[in-house]
């Protein structure tokens, strides 16, 4: 019984991932066409060959919150996207200090 338990949890992982895959998917396709290819810190351009290295920053942080007209989005490259996340990672936690 006790496996049935863990595979049903595991199954409600991979669901959980899937639709997030499928929801980042959807709203990156949807940036890349409403933006130019150009990281919004450092200006770095994109073409088709290194435009997996390009990514879509939430303004907010809430990657729930997805408005048609992309208000919410940033593209940046993955350098500048993890210094966004670290910045707002290091003013939470000063916060909570």
């Amino acid at each position: 019984m006790a496996g049935t338990g863990r595979d049903k949890q595991d199954q409600i992982v991979a669901n959980a991932r899937r639709q997030q895959d499928e929801r980042a998917k959807g709203y990156r396709e949807q940036a890349l066409k409403l933006y130019p290819w150009i990281c919004g810190r450092c200006q770095r351009e994109f073409t088709h060959k290194n435009l997996p290295e390009l990514t879509v920053h939430h303004r907010d942080h809430n990657h729930d919150n997805n408005p048609h007209d992309g208000t919410n989005w940033e593209l940046l490259c993955v350098y500048c996207h993890d210094n966004e996340h670290s910045r707002y990672e290091d003013e939470i936690a000063a916060a909570g200090a």
